[in-house]
């Protein structure tokens, strides 16, 4: 049996109008785990840090909850999470990626408006640009 080669790795960029907060995070993930089931996919690994909205116990419900609705055969992909140790950013494959897209995104004696930022991000990782994710309003 022949495998298939290895695909190269996509970068989904979201940005969020407010904190990244357990609801956000939420919607977060059911948008990427949609993207992916579409493309075939059937596992996600989630390289973690120690945030609060990546342990929730919101978030952990959900994904209890959508990982037993994808084991009765619904549509999905189940999540596969590896929490990094405390204080080891050097771990995290994305951690140089994004301390050059802030440097590349931002003025250093300028402020720009969020709108500019993040069109400047997109560009730099060349992402289709999304609708922004927003904090609900009894959490802010």
């Amino acid at each position: 049996m022949r495998q298939r080669p290895p695909q190269a790795a996509q970068l989904w960029l979201r940005v969020v109008a407010g904190r990244p907060v357990r609801t956000v995070t939420i919607e977060l993930r059911a948008w990427c785990a949609a993207q992916l089931a579409a493309q075939g996919c059937t596992a996600w690994l989630l390289l973690w840090d120690h945030a609060s909205w990546h342990r929730s116990s919101a978030g952990r419900y959900w994904m209890r909850q959508h990982h037993q609705q994808v084991k009765r055969g619904a549509v999905g992909v189940r999540f596969v999470v590896c929490p990094l140790p405390s204080n080891s950013p050097w771990l995290n494959p994305m951690e140089l990626p994004w301390v050059h897209g802030k440097r590349a995104g931002s003025e250093p004696d300028q402020l720009l408006s969020a709108d500019a930022l993040a069109a400047r991000v997109y560009a730099y990782y060349g992402c289709e640009r999304e609708e922004p994710l927003v904090m609900p309003k009894k959490v802010a």
